[in-house]
């Protein structure tokens, strides 16, 4: 191994074990172990969900900041946003603010949940004049169209007598009059690009209240209402801002909040993987690499659909590099992975043990096999 070898480590985080700037960071104690002048390149990497802004903020060197919001039910929650290295691009989670975890199971209800908080999250980020917001739509609790967090930006819904609808995808039914005088008009000179990876439209079979609705709580009955308002709120938009929304791909994304930010904050949807790497700058530090590290909690042929592991893998390729995925669990039919990139996987667990016993030894574990792999490759 030549003294200026340099090793790429760019994981997405093993979910309820570590982040992925300790994935990183584990990755890297455990090389060293082996050959102190290897140069170790950390990306912490993401797919666009959970965990996205964190792994950014990281890559770039940036900062997370923390923000009292409404959340989905109406009540004060902790939330907070990122800003990157650059200074200019700021990064939000929805889910941070509307997210399905900030609603106890018994209380999930999609018609009176709400995107309010997510707004709040946007506004207070513009306050730092970034040029660029990324949101991650992963995760949503709601089904209200984004018409929440068009309220918190100063946008007017209201009904026939002119009063401001309320909370929840319940209420959207009631909208009549869309006025958008007091809309924050920052937005205006700011790019959004929102990381969404379902194409799934507004209304329908397929929709956002069919499709998603049901984990969000939805009973039957509810759907049929949640459908209906949307399409309503749909024909709104239609009517008075000359936007047909209802059939986009991606519309129907996080209860319709796809279409809001479509609509309202001229948002382009894209695959959240693509807009990791951007952001990160993953391609030119992959040009420096010799060999490339990625890997995830969890990785089977499900991997090859815009997961971390495959996105790094897609890169690298262009580049002639080789890839070793590391994963907590390694499921069925890997061998399509192969196939697309992935020279090598490895299961980070060592023996029989229990889940939260690998997932309390995740650090460790990850340390223990790239060592291993550096004597391999050493030899």
């Amino acid at each position: 191994m030549k003294k200026d070898f340099n090793i790429l480590l760019a994981p997405d985080s093993f979910k309820e074990s570590m982040t992925a700037k300790e994935a990183c960071e584990a990755m890297e104690k455990g090389i060293k172990k082996v050959n102190k002048d290897i140069n170790c390149i950390q990306v912490p990497m993401a797919d666009g969900g959970e965990g996205t802004m964190q792994s950014l903020v990281d890559a770039t060197g940036g900062k997370i900041y923390k923000l009292r919001v409404v959340g989905p039910l109406g009540n004060e929650v902790e939330s907070e946003y990122g800003i990157l290295g650059d200074k200019e691009t700021g990064i939000i989670e929805m889910a941070s603010a509307s997210g399905m975890a900030l609603v106890p199971a018994e209380k999930r209800n999609p018609l009176v949940t709400t995107t309010y908080g997510t707004g709040q999250l946007i506004k207070d980020c513009l306050n730092h004049k970034v040029k660029k917001l990324l949101i991650g739509i992963g995760g949503s609790s709601t089904n209200d169209g984004g018409a929440g967090a068009i309220q918190a930006l100063g946008g007017k819904l209201t009904d026939k007598e002119g009063k401001e609808i309320g909370f929840g995808g319940g209420e959207l039914d009631k909208l009549a009059r869309i006025d958008l005088t007091d809309f924050d008009k920052r937005l205006k000179d700011v790019e959004v690009e929102v990381a969404c990876d379902v194409t799934n439209p507004l209304c329908g079979e397929k929709g956002a209240s069919n499709v998603f609705g049901p984990q969000k709580g939805a009973t039957r009955e509810m759907i049929k209402t949640l459908d209906d308002n949307l399409r309503h709120y749909a024909d709104v938009i239609k009517k008075q801002i000359s936007v047909d929304v209802i059939n986009v791909p991606g519309s129907g994304a996080a209860g319709g909040l796809g279409a809001g930010l479509m609509v309202f904050l001229d948002g382009k949807l894209k695959n959240g993987i693509d807009i990791v790497i951007k952001y990160s700058d993953l391609e030119e530090k992959v040009k420096k690499a010799d060999i490339v590290f990625t890997g995830e909690g969890s990785i089977d042929f499900q991997t090859q659909y815009g997961k971390t592991p495959m996105g790094v893998a897609m890169v690298a390729k262009k580049y002639n590099k080789p890839v070793i995925a590391l994963a907590g669990s390694v499921g069925k039919d890997i061998d399509i992975l192969y196939e697309n990139g992935i020279d090598s996987i490895f299961s980070i667990v060592r023996g029989v043990t229990t889940l939260d016993c690998a997932i309390k030894k995740g650090k460790e574990n990850i340390e223990k096999t790239i060592e291993n792999i550096i004597r391999l490759i050493s030899l």
